[in-house]
C-alpha cells in the first residue's frame, strides 16, 4: 500500500527543525578537511560528495558553505520523517525551503539518493543557476543516475574517514613539530589511531564497538539489502562480516560461494560489489600491462581500520600490519583520486609490493608496508618486494612504511627509503614526488 503524501506543513516542521540543527552546529570547532578545497561552490556543476556513512560528509558541505559566507538552503533526505516521500513532492521541498530561507542561491541536499527521481530536480535546479552541493552513501547509485540525468553537470569528491592529520588536529596534536616531545606525541597519537580509526564521532563516543556494530548492520540492512532486495540477506551479511574480519585479502569468489552456500559466483561478485558502492569495501586490482588479469585477483580492504574488528563477534586479533596497510592505502587514495592517479598490489610468483601508484600506464612510486621490521627475515622479504616491483616497473621511487624505523640504503644501485608511517602520513599530499 503506497505511502499517504507529505503535507507542506508537516514539511515545514521538519526543514525547520533541520535548521535549528545547522544553525546550532555552527558554533562547533571543527577541522579543516582537504576535500573542502575541491568543493567548487562558483561551479555551474553540482558538487558532490560521497563515502561511507558518518565519514563527515555532511559537516564537510556545511562547513565549506559556512565558511564562504553565503546562503543556503539545507535539506537532510536521511531523516525518518521523510521516508517515503514521493519525487513529485519534491519541489513542495523547495518551496517550503524558500519559505523559511527567504531567496538563496546555494542548496546543499543530504543523502538525496534516498529519493527516487532526484537527478531530474537537480537539474532544474542548475537550470535555474542555483548553486548544488548534494551527499550520498552510494556510489552507484549516484554515479548511474549523474551519469544518466547530468551528464557532464557534477563533480565528485571521496570523502573517507579522517586522515591522520585531521585525527590529530582533532586532538590538538602538531603534526610538523619535530622535537623529542612533539615526536612522541605524534606516535602516541597514531598508536590511537591504529586501534580507534578515522571515524569522527569516535573522538566523542567510548562504546566504539558498539558505534561501529551499529554503523555497518545499519549500511548491510538499509543501504544494501533493503535497496536491492538482497535475496539471502542472512548469508550477505555473514560474507560482509567475513571479508571485515581477514582484509585485506585476495578475493576467492568461489570459495566464497562454497563457504556461504550461494547458488553462483555471479550472485557472489554481486553482493561484494554493493559492499564497494557503499564503501564498506575498497577494491584493489593486480597489476598488470594486461587488461584481462587486472580484472581477476582483486584485493579488498576495510574502508577503516575501525571496522576490521570494532564489530560484536568479529573476533579479530590486533593485526598490526594489516590494520597499518589498510591506513596506508586510504591515505594514498586521498592523494591519487584528486591528481587523476591509480593504486594497483603487484603479486608474483616470486614476490609482492603491498601497492604500485600508476600515473597512466607508468609506474610513479611502489611502496611496501610492514609494521616491524627488525627480524632479518622481513626486512628481506619487504626490500626484495620493492626490488621485484622495480624490476618489473622499472620505477625507481621504492619507500618502505613501518612503524618506527627510518633508514636510507642502496640495493643493487637502486635508492630506497624507509620511514616511520606517522611522519609520511603527515606529509599528506605531498609524499609522492
Amino acid at each position: 500500500m503506497k505511502e499517504a503524501l507529505i503535507d507542506k506543513r508537516t514539511l515545514e516542521v521538519i526543514l525547520t527543525d533541520q535548521k535549528s540543527e545547522i544553525d546550532n552546529w555552527s558554533d562547533e570547532y571543527l577541522c579543516s578537511r582537504n576535500e573542502e578545497n575541491l568543493v567548487d561552490l562558483n561551479s555551474p556543476q553540482a558538487q558532490v560528495v560521497i563515502g561511507v556513512r558518518r565519514s563527515g560528509k555532511s559537516t564537510l558541505c556545511l562547513q565549506t558553505l559556512v565558511d564562504a559566507k553565503v546562503p543556503f538552503a539545507y535539506a537532510d533526505f536521511d531523516d525518518e520523517r521523510l521516508v517515503g516521500l514521493d519525487t513529485n513532492q519534491l519541489n513542495d521541498v523547495l518551496e517550503v525551503l524558500y519559505k523559511i530561507y527567504g531567496d538563496f542561491k546555494y542548496i546543499f541536499l543530504d543523502e538525496i539518493q534516498n529519493i527516487d527521481g532526484w537527478p531530474l530536480f537537480v537539474n532544474r535546479l542548475l537550470r535555474t543557476k542555483i548553486h548544488v552541493v548534494l551527499t550520498g552513501s552510494n556510489a552507484k547509485l549516484l554515479s548511474n543516475d549523474l551519469a544518466t540525468h547530468l551528464t557532464g553537470r557534477s563533480s565528485e569528491i571521496v570523502l573517507y574517514p579522517f586522515s591522520f592529520t585531521e585525527y590529530c588536529d582533532m586532538k590538538g596534536v602538531d603534526c610538523k613539530l619535530r622535537t623529542t616531545k612533539g615526536v612522541a606525541e605524534q606516535r602516541k597519537a597514531f598508536d590511537e589511531y591504529v586501534g580507534k580509526g578515522g571515524f569522527p564521532e569516535l573522538l566523542q563516543i567510548k562504546n566504539d564497538k558498539k558505534y561501529i556494530t551499529n554503523l555497518v548492520d545499519n549500511i548491510l540492512k538499509r543501504d544494501i539489502e533493503q535497496r536491492y532486495k538482497i535475496v539471502y540477506p542472512a548469508q550477505f551479511e555473514k560474507m560482509a562480516h567475513h571479508l571485515l574480519n581477514i582484509s585485506p585479502c585476495i578475493l576467492s569468489t568461489s570459495e566464497l560461494m562454497t563457504l556461504f552456500d550461494f547458488k553462483s559466483v555471479h550472485t557472489v561478485l554481486n553482493y561484494v560489489k554493493y559492499l564497494k558502492e557503499a564503501y564498506v569495501l575498497i577494491g584493489v586490482q593486480r597489476y598488470s600491462q594486461k587488461s584481462k588479469q587486472r580484472s581477476v585477483g582483486e584485493k579488498v580492504y576495510a574502508v577503516d581500520v575501525a571496522m576490521m574488528n570494532k564489530r560484536d563477534n568479529a573476533f579479530a586479533g590486533e593485526n598490526l600490519g594489516w590494520r597499518l596497510e589498510t591506513i596506508v592505502l586510504t591515505h594514498l587514495l586521498r592523494k591519487c583520486k584528486n591528481e587523476g592517479w591509480d593504486v594497483y598490489y603487484l603479486n608474483e610468483r616470486y614476490g609482492e609490493c603491498d601497492f604500485l601508484v600508476c600515473d597512466g600506464n607508468k609506474v610513479i612510486q611502489c611502496i611496501q608496508v610492514s609494521y616491524d621490521i627488525s627480524s632479518d627475515k622481513t626486512r628481506n622479504r619487504e626490500i626484495n618486494g620493492l626490488m621485484l616491483a622495480h624490476k618489473k616497473t622499472r620505477c625507481d621511487n621504492l619507500l618502505l612504511v613501518t612503524d618506527h624505523h627510518y633508514e636510507e640504503l642502496i640495493k643493487d644501485g637502486i635508492h630506497i627509503i624507509i620511514k616511520p608511517v606517522y611522519e609520511w602520513c603527515a606529509e599528506l599530499f605531498s609524499n609522492i614526488q
